[in-house]
């Protein structure tokens, strides 16, 4: 049996376990990575899944989040040195309802109130007042969602902010950040369909959330802030360019990362975590033990309950899955030929009828039916980054975000569904197809010009990354109770465990999931990490 020493193993080479690894092996700490799969990056990577030449983001895709965060503030400059580079768009997104309107989302704010009033008079200034929301409680809400919370700093920012704008003030902000986005966006644009609101109801859906949860009408407000700030910035060569820079990153600090290596048990004595066991036997020994995996993994599988307090396990063994995700990708023989041709440069386009068609979606698929009539998010990185396909060709990146974990019926009635309610491969092809044809009525080539397609259900995901449970991406139900100073669990606190020197990091920690790195980023500063 194999024993070897190092500063941090960290589990997982997810976003989270690249930044917090390259800030730790820069800070001169013995850093190992260990990923059980076959290749780095966790929901990073770039495949030929179709036809070769044809370079597919098989999971996430765009950095939104990544550039404004705190991560890229520290590693930015070294990850670009090192070989990453974006491609971006002035039209990060967009719409289009089912009788054919649309309206496109641009980084000029100016340009942005203008189409909005062209769509419906007194649009433009509900739109600027909801990101004047954001605007003015920027310190409080990005420290909320991007700093640790139980930590002296953030009690200090709110008895700031309780000093300066006067305690029920405060309140008064936090009970509207509770606003579910439908609600909002009918007080905001009108109750009846309109372009505004249904440009931006679908986003609550990139967050884990729907657009009835408390706090969807803010995470709103927050992604149009971002998306008009940096638009929709994609990596330059594919997605899995990301991996390769942390790579280089963190081997020239010294750092090692394996794939392969299954981490079958986190090694613990006296209390402490002393380093993790592979399948197979190996053990590795280190100072400290990062996790970047599930609660049910971390403290069902990884650890045994007898080493753990019982809320723990109880809580752990109670925590909740939000809704699968399946992906569509397409490699095409030509450029998408929209109705609308202004939308063939915008990086992400929504199709669905607004926000009540959301809803209806998300209750249908929380209930586990395929949704009669599903919101369908169409991603170009072609559009961006023509390097994805051979010359003259293209790729779409299609998602589906309201599916049901397991397939209990088919809300519109036409599909046969297994009794076992699993995603088998004819359920997926098929409810693919109705995505297809929804598409298809505003990009009339989609079929024509298709020339390979790869569908990946949410049993798909689950098999490629486990921590993608259900093929919920989110790492969990973003609801209130599971988010915030109660994520991953109750009995826990920011990103520390019962065990010492384990730590927990990752989407089911806060502030949640996304390709931001957060969480990643302040365990490794409260680490120590310069």
């Amino acid at each position: 049996m194999n024993k070897t020493q190092t500063d941090a193993i960290v589990v997982g080479s997810g976003i989270n376990s690249l930044v917090c690894a390259a800030l730790l092996a820069r800070s001169g700490r013995k850093v190992l990575v260990l990923e059980r799969a076959g290749v780095l990056g966790g929901c990073i990577r770039t495949e030929e899944l179709t036809l070769p030449g044809f370079l597919h983001d098989t999971l996430s895709t765009a950095h939104p989040l990544f550039m404004v965060g705190p991560a890229y503030a520290a590693l930015g400059k070294h990850l670009h040195e090192a070989g990453l580079e974006y491609c971006n768009t002035s039209a990060p997104t967009a719409v289009v309802m089912p009788d054919g309107g649309r309206l496109i989302l641009s980084t000029s704010r100016e340009e942005n109130v203008r189409r909005f009033n062209a769509c419906l008079p007194g649009a433009g200034a509900a739109y600027v007042q909801g990101l004047s929301d954001v605007e003015s409680q920027a310190e409080l809400i990005f420290a909320m969602l991007g700093s640790e919370l139980w930590r002296w700093p953030m009690a200090k920012t709110l008895a700031k902010t309780a000093w300066k704008q006067g305690a029920h003030p405060l309140s008064g902000f936090v009970g509207s950040a509770l606003t579910p986005a439908r609600a909002w966006l009918a007080q905001a644009f009108g109750a009846a369909p309109n372009l505004p609101a249904a440009l931006l109801a679908p986003w609550v859906l990139h967050t884990g959330l729907g657009p009835d949860a408390p706090l969807s009408a803010l995470m709103d407000k927050v992604v149009a802030f971002t998306l008009e700030a940096v638009g929709m910035p994609m990596v330059k060569g594919g997605n899995a360019q990301t991996v390769k820079a942390f790579v280089k990153l963190i081997t020239q600090a010294g750092g090692e990362l394996r794939t392969g290596s299954h981490v079958e048990k986190v090694l613990v004595e006296n209390g402490r975590a002393t380093g993790v066991r592979l399948q197979g036997g190996e053990e590795l020994r280190a100072n400290d033990v990062v996790c970047n995996v599930t609660p049910t993994q971390l403290y069902t599988q990884l650890l045994s309950p007898a080493q753990l307090p019982p809320e723990v396990v109880q809580q752990a063994r109670a925590y909740r899955y939000g809704k699968g995700n399946m992906q569509i990708h397409l490699a095409m023989s030509e450029a998408p030929r929209w109705v609308s041709s202004e939308l063939a440069n915008v990086g992400y386009v929504h199709l669905t009828g607004g926000p009540d068609a959301v809803s209806r979606a998300v209750n249908e698929a929380d209930r586990g039916l395929l949704p009669a009539v599903p919101t369908v998010c169409v991603a170009q990185p072609t559009a961006l980054d023509p390097s994805r396909a051979p010359k003259g060709k293209h790729i779409l990146w299609i998602q589906l975000p309201e599916c049901p974990r397991e397939v209990l019926g088919d809300a519109a009635g036409l599909l046969q569904t297994p009794a076992n309610g699993a995603w088998t491969e004819s359920i997926s092809e098929h409810y693919a197809d109705r995505a297809i044809a929804m598409i298809e009525r505003h990009m009339p080539n989609v079929r024509s010009a298709t020339l390979a397609r790869k569908v990946l259900s949410p049993a798909d995901l689950e098999s490629l990354n486990c921590n993608l449970v259900g093929g919920d991406p989110y790492g969990g139900d973003c609801s209130l109770d599971q988010s915030f100073l109660w994520r991953p669990l109750r009995a826990t606190r920011n990103h520390e465990t019962p065990i010492k020197n384990l730590w927990h990091i990752g989407a089911s920690t806060h502030p949640g999931p996304g390709l931001g790195g957060a969480s990643g980023f302040h365990l490794a500063q409260s680490m120590g990490a310069a």
